[in-house]
């Protein structure tokens, strides 16, 4: 099958299907005619590659995982050196997730800050002392 046909069955664009293919996560022969052709197997490891993608991980981590794979979900042998890249990407992810609560937490705190020094400076517009004047 071609690459539009590829996208309209996996609901995967074209341009992404092209990435999947020049990161290795997609493999695609040429025709005559220098066009993509991708055996039916295709379908199934575009699934595997969103759900993995879905799970957080890089298209490197999914290079070295896919291989593994099995079924759309997919399901992932226990063996140890895959559990070590799943459990070193859940490292990153988890110190990815501190570093955005931390920003979180300051931007809140500005946040207040700033509504604090509004409140002061600028009093509510139902403030009945505003209502006399003149527009």
């Amino acid at each position: 099958m071609r690459i539009g046909e590829l996208s309209r069955r996996t609901g995967v664009n074209a341009h992404q299907l092209r990435y999947y293919e020049a990161q290795g996560l997609l493999e695609a022969d040429r025709g005559a005619n220098g066009y993509r052709e991708y055996d039916e197997s295709a379908v199934l490891r575009v699934k595997q590659i969103r759900h993995l993608l879905g799970a957080g991980l890089s298209s490197e981590d999914i290079a070295y995982l896919l291989p593994c794979a099995v079924g759309e979900a997919p399901t992932l042998p226990g063996c140890p050196e895959l559990l070590a890249a799943m459990r070193s990407r859940l490292r990153r992810l988890d110190d990815q997730m501190a570093r955005l609560a931390r920003s979180r937490d300051a931007l809140t705190d500005y946040i207040e800050a700033a509504e604090r020094t509004s409140a002061e400076t600028y009093p509510p517009l139902d403030d009945p002392d505003l209502a006399a004047v003149p527009a």
